[in-house]
């Protein structure tokens, strides 16, 4: 028996050893399939997948970047969260890792990483037009914000040959409604801006841009209010102001000729001359005939920024007044209803001043063109301030825009 005693105990250490070996612990598996959904300017919802049969969760999240263990860190039973208190328009990364027991713990996994949206745009008059939040990164780029839509003009108003770019913000979840063939009806909080700048060499853009000025109209308790914002030399801000400037610019245009222009930046009170009728400012652009081109309109319809009318076929277009295929009284009468029409119109600035009625739909008998033919071409013909037409928002003559109401009137 004696004899037996270390063979049994032999075996019994082996069926022992071999019997926790046996007993294995299963991996805890990192998390997958990491996701954000529901992302705003300040909150996201991160969900993800788990394979472990119980597991709790370790999140670390902060700025793209951060170094882990120095970022917010968050213990969660359940595969999803809400984060809260981001900042907008910013970039996060996110670690997860799985706890399967307090001495099984997963991998951490792969980096996650998500961008909050912009901030809304501010339809406010703030000092500074950053602080509206219009545009998205730098200020110089005009890139506009998500939450702006771009548009343009088919015959724009002539301003000493700047280039402008066109915006309206409409407040979230809301759209503006088809009227007539006119202005919308904007909601309350729409913000209408336009930026005016010159192009360095009209032949090439990369070459660079002087930015100028950029106005902005704000409805508010059904009224319009307007703001203009003048750029610094280093083109990083443009602050609001109510004075006139003068900003003496030089460009080469597309034809290699060099021009140059003392552009006038109008003060607020010469804003509010083209930008009234009846004594209530008033956008002059944005008219649904006027924006008529391109699938512009439809494509508004599409993004449900029109509502109130699907079929863009029965909105009116205003002729091109460059393009030749429409006659010359149609090229002309858009030219008018365009540069003039704010002014020579019923509620005007020059409604007792002129017998002039400029507007695109007014017949023709009833415009006073032929009565007033050698007034329209005397004050075209010529610059002085004071007294050549338009009489706000040039500093020159139009020599491609009189050519065209020259030839017009001549013929009539």
């Amino acid at each position: 028996m004696k004899n037996l005693l270390p063979f049994i105990l032999s075996v019994f250490i082996l069926v022992s050893c071999k019997k926790d070996d046996d007993v294995t612990v299963p991996i805890c598996s990192e998390p997958t399939n990491i996701q954000a959904t529901s992302i705003t300017q300040n909150t996201a919802v991160l969900t993800w997948d788990d394979a472990n049969a119980s597991a709790t969760f370790v999140i670390e999240y902060g700025l793209s970047g951060f170094s882990i263990g120095t970022g917010t860190i968050v213990n969660i039973n359940t595969n999803n969260i809400s984060l809260s208190g981001l900042d907008a328009n910013t970039s996060y990364d996110v670690y997860l890792q799985s706890v399967c027991s307090v001495s099984n713990l997963s991998m951490q996994s792969q980096v996650f990483s998500f961008n909050t949206l912009p901030p809304l745009v501010n339809p406010q008059f703030l000092a500074n037009l950053s602080d509206l939040n219009i545009f998205s990164g730098d200020l110089a780029d005009l890139i506009p914000s998500i939450y702006t839509f771009e548009y343009d003009l088919v015959t724009p108003l002539f301003t000493d040959y700047a280039h402008k770019q066109r915006l309206i913000a409409l407040p979230p979840d809301t759209s503006m409604h088809f009227i007539d063939n006119g202005f919308p009806e904007f909601p309350n909080g729409t913000l209408i801006a336009k930026t005016f700048y010159y192009n360095e060499d009209d032949r090439d853009e990369s070459l660079g841009r002087t930015i100028i000025e950029t106005r902005v109209l704000i409805k508010t308790n059904n009224e319009w209010e307007l703001g203009n914002y003048t750029w610094n030399v280093a083109q990083t801000e443009a602050v609001l102001t109510t004075e006139s400037a003068l900003v003496p610019i030089s460009f080469i245009d597309e034809d290699g000729e060099t021009k140059n222009v003392d552009y006038v930046i109008p003060s607020a009170s010469d804003c509010f001359t083209c930008h009234s009728n009846a004594g209530n400012e008033t956008p002059i652009g944005p008219k649904l005939r006027t924006m008529n081109m391109n699938d512009q309109l439809q494509n508004l319809i599409d993004m449900q920024y029109l509502t109130g009318i699907s079929d863009v076929s029965s909105i009116e277009q205003l002729p091109d007044w460059e393009n030749t295929s429409y006659s010359r009284e149609e090229r002309s009468r858009a030219y008018f209803d365009v540069n003039c029409a704010h002014c020579h119109s019923d509620g005007g600035f020059c409604e007792t001043q002129s017998s002039l009625r400029l507007l695109w739909e007014t017949p023709f008998d009833d415009t006073n063109i032929y009565t007033q033919r050698f007034s329209i071409i005397n004050r075209m013909q010529t610059y002085q301030q004071g007294f050549s037409m338009p009489y706000i928002g040039t500093t020159f003559i139009h020599a491609e825009g009189f050519e065209l109401i020259q030839s017009y009137l001549n013929g009539l």
